[in-house]
């Protein structure tokens, strides 16, 4: 039983990853960095700053309960093998069309103003961005987990935890894919809410190196979600090395965040 438990811990810290790096999605982006505008326009400074937060609880709370459907529903059964194919497929045409237009946005967005992240899903839900109460935020999240693409992730990972021992263990990925997603959302909340009280040419300045870097990254893992579909071997270089992806994506994002926070501050010094 200890080997069993000692071998699950992999899988755990890849839930992790890849909740960091799903906290990072464009679409998510987008959509808390509406939230936050609305509520700092509106005076409520403190809950734009836990707009990050309250949406990935929301959005968090749909995918463990998914995941333990998903391990009751599966259990004794294989998941369909279309089911990750088409994850796949709806998550990279999201991702290169969310790519593309985060870099229209960068480089069309006049100089003296903000650059604002663009989504896709956030359009459909245009009318509750508009939300001035945690639990209006938290309904966003919610409603932005009901998409294929994370419905399928969530499955996934839970029949892989299930034969690990039950649904217990299928919780235990869904919310450690959950925290690490809390996190990043939560820090892009914070960050979003610090721009717009500063709103200044060094804002301004970092808005669009954090506008460039997600668009590419979007168009980044796109390209290689396409790749196991079309190339055997990305397919084979990629396999096992899940997690080296996930973390590579979040390094250039913190480093993209820390660059970003150092020529604002030379600029203000400036």
């Amino acid at each position: 039983m200890e080997t069993l438990h000692e071998s699950i811990y992999p899988l755990i810290a890849l839930a992790f990853v890849l909740g960091l790096k799903h906290g990072m999605d464009a679409d998510h982006l987008a959509t808390i960095d509406g939230l936050t505008r609305f509520n700092t326009s509106a005076g409520r400074l403190r809950l734009a700053r836990l707009c990050g937060f309250l949406f990935s609880l929301g959005h968090g709370a749909v995918v463990c309960i998914v995941a333990v459907a998903a391990g009751m529903l599966f259990h004794n059964a294989a998941v369909p093998s279309w089911m990750g194919d088409v994850g796949t497929w709806i998550s990279a045409i999201f991702l290169l069309l969310l790519g593309v237009l985060n870099l229209y946005a960068v480089f069309t967005t006049p100089s003296h103003e903000m650059v604002q992240m663009v989504g896709i899903k956030g359009r459909w839900l245009s009318s509750l961005k508009n939300a001035g109460h945690p639990a209006l935020i938290a309904l966003v999240g919610a409603l932005f987990a009901l998409s294929f693409d994370t419905l399928s992730q969530a499955a996934l990972f839970s029949v892989a935890a299930t034969s690990y021992g039950g649904i217990a263990y299928a919780l235990l990925l869904a919310v450690c894919f959950m925290l690490g997603m809390m996190l990043t959302d939560a820090i892009n909340g914070l960050w979003i809410s610090h721009l717009l009280r500063r709103a200044d040419a060094s804002a301004r300045l970092a808005s669009r190196i954090m506008g460039v870097t997600v668009a590419l990254l979007s168009l980044t893992v796109a390209g290689l979600g396409l790749s196991r579909q079309f190339l055997p071997q990305a397919a084979a270089w990629q396999e096992g090395r899940e997690l080296l992806i996930g973390v590579a994506v979040i390094v250039v994002v913190a480093c993209s965040f820390l660059f970003a926070r150092f020529t604002q501050r030379r600029a203000v010094a400036a």
